[in-house]
């Protein structure tokens, strides 16, 4: 093996050995189980990041795992073709290149340059997922336009049309009007805004007077362009200064509309005035209020955001009005929103009905994608009917057939499912599933699977003329079915009976309403078991953080704070790295902001750490449910753990190669060391289950790194080197059998984590251990094994590290040379602790690096020493000629006073009569043995210091 562990010379090229020899297919052996994950598909547009990079060491570590415990393992890949995303990509792209728009070409076209692109450029992200090393099955990737998950998606909305779960209506929406299409909430971005609340004043009809005797009222709102659609004024039922107003009407300003006053609860009292407007067809929270009371709504700005001509007038159902007059002031038609909305206050000024002005903070919603403010539109839209799949679903989680990880999110899940809206599921786009509906010239609507089956099943002639709905589908209508649809539904496949339901849903939190709980409502509608009950799409919800910055802020481009875990594999200069983060930015400032930041936190760039590293951080810091915080420190902190390991592995090759391994037989004896590491490598096996199967993928790592690193690097390769460099054949070959097959096992254990530098490794080892096979990934994942626990080996091996730990800390606190060897007296000396001297002795004389050790008669007066304590036996240092007395005094000193900090807290335990009252009797015992050993220790420091003043 090379000197230098460099990730770099072995990661890319070994990956393609795995993926050509097809080590990640399914193995069709399912006598030990299927095991199967699901990967949530990244959008086709889309590039890797941090939280990808998070998810996908997760259940990459679930699937090696796995498939090292010997089940039959599937990791579905495959990318979502991303509607709004894809189609602004390549209309930007057609732009820049031919000065065209998407309408230039047409609809056709379009689509085809669309796939165009997709074939060439798509596949950013997948290329990304090989380098995080993941072991999906490549030959079964699925792309959510494909044919056979559009086959899926068309077949579902028909037969959901068709039970009457699938409707058009016109409803209020997110409307987009830059992109002309209505987006889903998450794709909503709330910002934060300084604006302002204008007070109006609106006249009463009639003669109408308030409790104070005024002919107004006064509404504050923050959008005043919406007031031309204004169907009410609101106020709360048990607002006394309005009572005798309840029923009655105001004139509406500008547009002179006579509109009612009505109770709702919806009003805070407190606010303001307590008098709200209420614009059903442009104000969620109004159109519920609309519904409630049956009020019209006056649509009155096109799909441009404009203000109307004149107004779409609809009842509460969405049925068209033809009683109510529909005009708005000529002078508003056509002009733009935010136009209209200062022309309205200057309106309001010049008439006297403009009370005040306000500075007010508030959220605005911005489409993430267009970047201009979204506008609750009325539309006509396509929906899902989704209470009656909701109760399934909730009923799924109640009995536990799904489970959530950590369980609190069930709280958010079931908040959202028992509050459920009809789902918006049509989009103005021409990317995308198109909605298998047709349209006569008369607007009746027909849905089949296409323009065939429709004419057939309607019976239509042909000279009846149709046209396909050109609205697409959600994304989130297709990944819903994603689970089954990618194992070849509505097809019977083998697949589907295989590796459905599958196991494990690794996913964040923000999109278990949009994502994780469509598809429970999807899938148990559609896939049935044997016995014909619903089937669950997976058994577990996985719940992970947000991966955060250093100091807690969440990663975002504006911010400059983006980590791309591919820097963080293969290193990258600064200027690179500058130029990665500021290069496209379309505001000076702030890309010299974020320069000026980049250029102070990376002065020097970031270095190469490999993916083995990065994936190990990413589980070590995987708590539960927990947002990260990113520490680069940590990332450097476990390349120097892949470099422990890849040095540790040098040493046990450099003395087992070409070497008698016990292999072929012989006489083999076993040290103690070598006893104790056998059962403590079997005990972390255990610990290593256990945590992984509770999702505890820190505490994973941190078992591993603890074993590795602590026990078997610092510990068992430095007491094997007595053996190795004097020890008999049967000792030797006892030594070097431990050494190879502990590794051995070890490297298995780890792979599921670091799968780059176990593989290698393990090409080097596998024959000194006598193991075949092909590749690491394919073998069986170690096992615990109780005829192997041995407690007695690790208590005496405990011991005996301990011993050797008192030395060393007596060399460091008097500065004595690790090469000087010293004289080593012992006192109070038990027959345990006679037996394991007696046994260890040469590991003790080397790795302590002792002239002579002896053991005190009970009579016997030890001349003036340092001492340590291991258990009940004194470990005596002689010190004459070895320490400087007023630095020993001190350091004693330093351990009464830590010892009198601890029996004085000890103390405040026993002496609080609540804790004694509660606590169980065991722990009251351990608190007074804790009281008892503080004392003992206390009075043989006092004897040492009056030793000590001696010389």
């Amino acid at each position: 093996m090379d000197k230098t562990y460099n990730p770099k010379s072995i990661e890319q090229a070994l990956y393609q050995i795995w993926e050509e020899k097809g080590y990640f297919k399914p193995s069709g052996d399912s006598s030990k189980g299927n095991y199967s994950i699901m990967i949530p598909p990244p959008n086709v547009t889309g590039s890797l990041h941090m939280g990808h990079a998070f998810q996908d060491t997760i259940m990459d570590t679930l699937i090696r795992y796995q498939r090292m415990k010997g089940r039959n393992t599937l990791w579905q890949v495959g990318t979502d073709h991303a509607g709004i995303a894809t189609q602004m990509l390549v209309e930007r792209k057609l732009e820049a290149e031919q000065g065209k728009n998407r309408h230039d070409l047409g609809r056709d076209a379009f689509i085809d340059k669309v796939w165009e692109w997709k074939e060439q450029s798509g596949g950013t992200i997948t290329k990304q997922l090989r380098r995080m090393g993941a072991s999906v099955d490549w030959d079964r990737e699925r792309f959510t336009m494909d044919e056979g998950l559009s086959k899926a998606v068309q077949e579902v909305f028909v037969r959901l049309y068709k039970d009457k779960l699938i409707y058009r209506g016109k409803r209020l929406v997110n409307w987009d009007p830059k992109l002309h299409t209505a987006i889903s909430d998450l794709e909503v971005e709330n910002k934060e805004k300084q604006g302002y609340m204008w007070h109006f004043r609106y006249p009463l009809a009639g003669d109408a007077l308030t409790a104070d005797g005024k002919d107004y009222l006064i509404v504050a709102t923050t959008r005043p362009e919406t007031m031309l659609g204004d169907s009410a004024v609101a106020v709360h039922p048990q607002d006394e200064r309005y009572a005798s107003l309840i029923g009655k009407e105001i004139i509406l300003p500008i547009v002179n509309r006579r509109i009612p006053i009505i109770a709702d609860e919806y009003v805070d009292r407190e606010f303001g005035t307590g008098c709200v407007k209420i614009t059903p067809a442009h104000d969620f929270n109004d159109y519920e209020v609309g519904k409630r009371h049956s009020l019209p709504m006056f649509s009155i700005m096109t799909l441009n955001g404009d203000i109307r001509s004149i107004a779409e007038v609809l009842n509460s159902d969405g049925s068209q009005n033809t009683t109510l007059d529909n005009s708005l002031p000529a002078r508003y038609a056509g002009m733009e929103r935010f136009k209209a909305r200062d022309a309205v206050v200057a309106e309001f000024d010049t008439l006297g009905l403009l009370e005040k002005i306000e500075p007010h903070a508030l959220k605005v919603p911005y489409g993430d994608r267009s970047g201009v403010v979204i506008e609750p539109l009325l539309t006509d839209q396509w929906y899902v009917s989704v209470k009656p799949l909701a109760k399934t679903a909730i009923e799924a989680v109640e009995n536990g057939d799904i489970k959530f990880v950590p369980q609190q999110y069930e709280n958010m899940y079931f908040s959202w499912m028992r509050d459920i809206q009809d789902w918006c599921i049509s989009r103005q786009l021409w990317w995308g599933h198109r909605i298998p509906a047709w349209y006569d010239e008369a607007g009746n609507v027909y849905v089949g699977r296409n323009e065939a089956e429709v004419r057939a099943e309607y019976q239509l002639a042909d000279s009846i003329a149709l046209r396909q709905d050109d609205d697409v589908l959600d994304t989130w209508f297709s990944s819903a079915l994603w689970t089954f649809s990618t194992l070849g539904w509505p097809e019977q496949t083998p697949e589907l009976k295989t590796f459905h339901p599958s196991d494990v849903l690794v996913t964040g939190f923000d999109i278990i309403f949009f994502w994780v709980a469509r598809m429970i409502m999807m899938t148990m509608y559609f896939i049935k078991d044997e016995d014909g009950k619903p089937q669950v799409p997976f058994k577990t919800v996985y719940v992970t953080g947000l991966i955060r910055d250093e100091q807690g802020n969440k990663m975002s481009k504006s911010k400059g704070n983006v980590l791309d875990p591919l820097d963080m594999i293969d290193g990258i200069d600064l200027e690179s790295l500058v130029q990665k983060r500021t290069g496209n930015m379309m505001q000076p400032q702030l890309a010299t902001k974020i320069e000026k930041s980049t250029r102070k936190e990376f002065a020097d760039g970031i270095e190469a750490h490999g993916t083995d590293a990065l994936r190990f951080t990413l589980a070590a810091m995987a708590s539960t449910g927990r947002d990260i915080n990113w520490d680069m420190k940590r990332l450097d902190g476990y390349r120097s753990f892949c470099n422990k390991l890849w040095n540790a592995s040098r040493y046990v090759l450099m003395n087992t190669e070409e070497q008698d391994c016990g292999q072929s037989g012989g006489e083999m004896t076993l040290s103690l060391a070598d006893r104790w590491i056998i059962s403590l490598f079997n005990e972390t096996v255990k610990t290593f289950d256990d945590h992984i199967n509770a999702f505890r993928f820190d505490l994973a790592a941190n078992t591993l790194y603890e074993f590795t690193w602590n026990q078997f690097c610092d510990w068992y390769l430095e007491l094997t080197k007595p053996v190795l460099q004097s020890g008999s054949d049967a000792q030797l070959r006892g030594t070097r059998h431990t050494l190879v097959t502990v590794l051995e096992q070890l490297l298995r254990l780890m792979h599921p984590l670091t799968p780059y530098i176990t593989e290698t490794i393990w090409q080097r080892v596998k024959p000194l251990a006598g193991v075949t096979g092909e590749t690491l990934m394919l073998m069986a994942f170690p096992e615990y094994q109780p005829a192997k626990a041995n407690p007695s080996a690790q208590a005496d091996l405990e011991w005996v590290k301990q011993v050797i730990t008192a030395v060393r800390n007596i060399r460091a606190e008097l500065n004595i040379g690790p090469g000087k060897p010293l004289n080593m007296l012992l006192r109070g000396v038990s027959v345990e602790d006679q037996a394991r001297l007696d046994a260890n002795q040469s590991f003790l004389m080397a790795l302590a690096k002792l002239e002579s050790i002896r053991v005190l008669s009970a009579d016997e007066t030890a001349p003036m020493s340092t001492t340590q304590l291991v258990g009940e036996m004194e470990l005596l240092i002689p010190m004459a000629g070895l320490i400087d007395v007023t630095a020993e005094m001190a350091r004693i000193d330093k351990q009464l006073e830590k010892l009198t900090q601890e029996m004085a807290r000890v103390e405040g335990k026993l002496n609080n009569e609540g804790f004694v009252a509660k606590a169980p009797a065991a722990v009251l015992d351990k608190e007074r043995a804790k009281l008892a050993e503080f004392k003992r220790d206390m009075d043989k420091l006092a004897e040492q210091k009056v030793e000590l003043a001696k010389l």
